[in-house]
């Protein structure tokens, strides 16, 4: 620490300010009893904000430094006896907080630990080996629990002995280069981490301990405490072992170029030099004490007569020997506190303030566990808050910030485990795909990815053997239509068994998207009023009720997603029945006169306008594959998707009615057409009366059928347009289903009820119940013990840091 930093003008007067006057023994009296008041409050300050994992700014000093490096010997130096702390390796696994209380009445050393969890401190340790015992037991078992090596939570030992100084000291983990044997190897990474997490507050001194052996070129972690304090403004570097390197000086100029440190350390900064007993006998603390204050005088006899020219006593005397170490970590600290007293106070109120604040919100819980009414009415606010805000996001809200909780499409089918449509073997990439969309527009967009998928899809190839026996089996029953009816059961059954599973896949990733405006609402509902102004009261703590609430949405969006279900596969049905004339009416079919039916579908259909908003310049979107994917626009000159376009010819309004063995394939545009050339004389009534006429001509055919799918020469052909009408029909009843049935089903099935019937389903989940299991969601068994328990903890917390505060309030006038 530099000396401007440290005390203000000279080196030495920064530690041992000597007044020009001395004072009268009633004001220095008047003055240690100022300083032990404030030590005394931070002490009391400390041992609560450990024990409630408060977090304030109290000055304190974090001894810190490579293992086996002296820190061990320092603390016994300070507290003036031993307790061989070095034999439990005390400063290897758990942070240690020593509270050092000078008391001239302990004539004995008096040590107490502070209770684990707890601002209590237990009983007084009577001897000092047994204080090793048990910070050795306490890093024991804490390490157990936790199954970890070293741990940053701390032990806090307060010792009030007539021979030690007021100090706080936080003793920190040795930095070390390897793992022991039997501990994980990043066991030196995790102390030099938690070192840092215990250093890196700025109201913290750092005691940084290195051995006058090591060369300040170096250093091992000299660099490691640069990165916590780059200039050293708050660090008070300590060579230790001092005297193991006096023997190396003989001239005065090696001496002050080793104290002066400056060219490593910077000219402002000075290192203490300490050498403390190397005899680690069984003496009494007196002796202790006595060795500590002869080894002091030893190291300055060897410096004044052992070097030729001696040191520059006037520069370097204050920086020598441990009592003057001693001296200046306790003026030091006690400055601290006395700069630090104001904003201590300042923000003792304010956790007064706030402790009190969570005290009568614990109290209002308590005393809500038996108003049912209260917590009725203010969880049928919450309920309808959220619906509200569903409501909202539905209709297009843009809050919270989409960039955080909207989802691309690729993300959307990730999360919700529908990765592909069922069936489309090509990339279905809407527009929009890379943009984060939530809501009403993400549901959007899902629609349109449902209608690219469907689309898609194309009628599926058909064996001959299958063609054969549909077709056969319905000239067989005889008429002229077998071949159109073949024809449309074929494609009848393609759609059930393709766009069924579409349907499905379409209902669940809807579900997702609306199931997913939950987590949105509840975001909504903390930085936003309900729409009606009505604050929804404090429903935080109530685990069981947002449960519930959420189980209650969820069914709600699954009970949607089973009843679109159900409506879309009705739709299906109904344009796959055979009774639909979906595959009779086709765009191409010649039908005249006044009773000519005219199916005019909305060829520019909703999804032909989906506004592509996204970036389009980026290499990932291609914008012809988009394109394949949108729905086909058609005009009335256009065929439905998979017609041929070829015109008709005249041939196919003259063939005959039956499949025939001397007609070429393409008979089946002739049945197709002279059937729909009339086109109120459709069905199995005219089937019917023609069965008679025909059917010794159709017998003949039917049993020569084979030639259509045998081998012969024209055996390719009429498979061929079998395949090629089913197509026709496929793409008619795809078409039918996707812009009539099914977009105004999902939206009317999904939207419709979300915006209006939410709240009426929760209501009806949650509240519509009795008193008894109404209170279940609120008051678990035990939750009433639980939260007295919080209570009563809480008021220990209040007493004690109003205490605190009363003690600083009287230090403050004192100042």
């Amino acid at each position: 620490m530099s000396s401007s930093t440290v005390g203000g003008a000279d080196t030495s007067g920064a530690f041992l300010a000597t007044p020009s006057r001395t004072p009268s023994k009633a004001s220095s009296r008047r003055q240690q009893q100022d300083s032990k008041s404030r030590f005394e409050a931070y002490n009391r300050l400390q041992g609560a904000a450990v024990a409630f994992g408060e977090t304030l700014p109290i000055p304190e000093i974090v001894a810190v430094g490579g293992q086996s490096d002296g820190k061990s010997s320092l603390l016994e130096a300070l507290l003036g006896f031993r307790f061989n702390v070095r034999e439990v390796e005390m400063g290897t696994r758990r942070p240690l907080i020593l509270q050092m209380v000078h008391d001239p009445s302990a004539l004995e050393p008096r040590c107490r630990f502070q209770e684990e969890d707890s601002e209590e401190y237990g009983s007084p340790v009577v001897l000092a080996s047994a204080i090793a015992d048990i910070i050795k037991s306490r890093t024991e078992a804490l390490l157990k629990k936790t199954k970890t090596a070293v741990s940053p939570k701390p032990i806090v030992m307060r010792a009030e002995y007539a021979h030690c100084p007021n100090l706080t000291i936080i003793d920190t983990p040795g930095f070390v280069l390897k793992a022991k044997k039997g501990e994980p190897e990043n066991t030196p990474d995790e102390i030099l981490s938690m070192v840092k997490s215990l250093a890196s507050p700025p109201h913290r001194i750092l005691l940084f301990l290195q051995q006058s052996s090591v060369e300040w070129c170096s250093s091992l972690w000299l660099d490691s405490i640069r990165d916590i304090d780059p200039t050293f403004r708050r660090t008070v570097i300590v060579v230790s072992k001092f005297d193991n390197r006096l023997k190396e000086f003989s001239d005065r100029w090696e001496v002050d170029r080793y104290l002066s440190a400056s060219g490593y350390l910077g000219d402002g900064t000075h290192p203490f030099f300490v050498a403390l007993p190397k005899d680690r006998g069984n003496v009494s603390n007196d002796e202790f004490r006595r060795q500590i204050s002869q080894v002091d005088s030893q190291v300055l006899c060897h410096l004044r007569e052992g070097v030729k020219g001696g040191f520059d006593e006037e520069k370097f005397k204050s920086y020598i020997g441990f009592g003057r170490l001693r001296d200046f970590l306790e003026s030091e600290l006690q400055k601290k506190y006395k700069e630090a007293a104001p904003a201590t106070l300042a923000l003792l109120e304010q956790r007064c303030s706030e402790v009190t604040s969570e005290l009568a919100r614990m109290d209002s819980k308590i005393k809500a566990t038996s108003d049912v009414s209260h917590l009725r009415k203010y969880a049928m606010l919450h309920a309808a808050s959220i619906s509200n805000h569903v409501g909202a996001l539905i209709d297009g809200a843009a809050d919270p910030s989409p960039e955080q909780w909207g989802k691309t499409t690729v993300e959307e089918r990730s999360q919700s485990g529908i990765g592909v449509w069922p069936g489309v073997i090509t990339e279905i990439n809407p527009p929009n795909a890379t943009l984060r969309l939530y809501g009403g527009a993400a549901f959007e967009r899902v629609m349109h990815e449902f209608r690219c998928a469907a689309y898609s899809i194309e009628c599926p190839s058909v064996s001959r053997e299958k063609v054969a026996n549909i077709l056969l089996a319905h000239a067989g029953r005889g008429g002229g239509r077998g071949v159109t009816e073949a024809a449309a059961e074929i494609a009848r059954a393609a759609a059930k068994s393709w766009l069924a599973p579409l349907l499905d896949t379409a209902c669940d990733r809807l579900a997702f998207v609306l199931g997913s405006l939950f987590d949105l609402a509840l975001e909504r509902n903390r930085s936003h009023d309900s729409e009606c102004g009505i604050q929804g009261g404090n429903m935080d703590g109530y685990v069981g009720f947002h449960a519930a609430l959420r189980c209650a949405y969820n069914r709600f969006i699954g009970d949607l997603a089973k009843q679109c279900k159900q409506l879309v596969r009705h739709h299906l049905d109904s344009v796959t029945s055979p009774y639909s004339q979906v595959c009779y009416f086709n765009d191409f079919q010649p039908c005249s006169g006044q009773n000519a039916p005219s199916y005019k579908f909305g060829q520019a259909s909703a999804s032909s306008f989906f506004l592509e908003l996204s970036d389009t310049s980026s290499a990932s979107h291609d914008v012809r594959r988009d394109q394949e994917n949108i729905p086909p626009e058609k005009n009335a000159q256009e065929t439905t998707p998979g017609k041929a376009a070829e015109p008709l010819k005249e041939s196919h309004i003259t063939i005959p009615e039956t499949p025939s063995p001397d007609q070429p394939g393409d008979v089946v545009y002739g049945v197709v057409k002279k059937e729909l050339g009339i086109c109120n004389d459709i069905g199995p009534r005219k089937r019917a009366s023609r069965m008679a006429g025909n059917n010794k001509n159709s017998d003949y055919r039917m049993q020569n059928g084979g030639v259509l799918f045998g081998n012969g020469e024209r055996s390719g052909s009429a498979y061929s347009e079998i395949c090629s009408s089913a197509a026709q029909h496929f793409a008619r009843i795809r078409e039918v289903l996707v812009e009539r049935g099914v977009t105004s089903t999902l939206n009317s099935g999904f939207l419709t009820p979300c915006r209006d019937r939410l709240f009426v389903a929760l209501g009806l989940d949650l509240f519509a119940v009795n008193d008894e299991k109404f209170m279940d969601m609120f008051v678990a068994p035990g939750a009433i013990d639980v939260l007295q328990s919080e209570r009563e903890s809480l008021m220990k917390r209040q007493k004690i840091l109003q205490s605190c505060l009363n003690e600083f309030k009287n230090i403050a006038r004192a100042l």
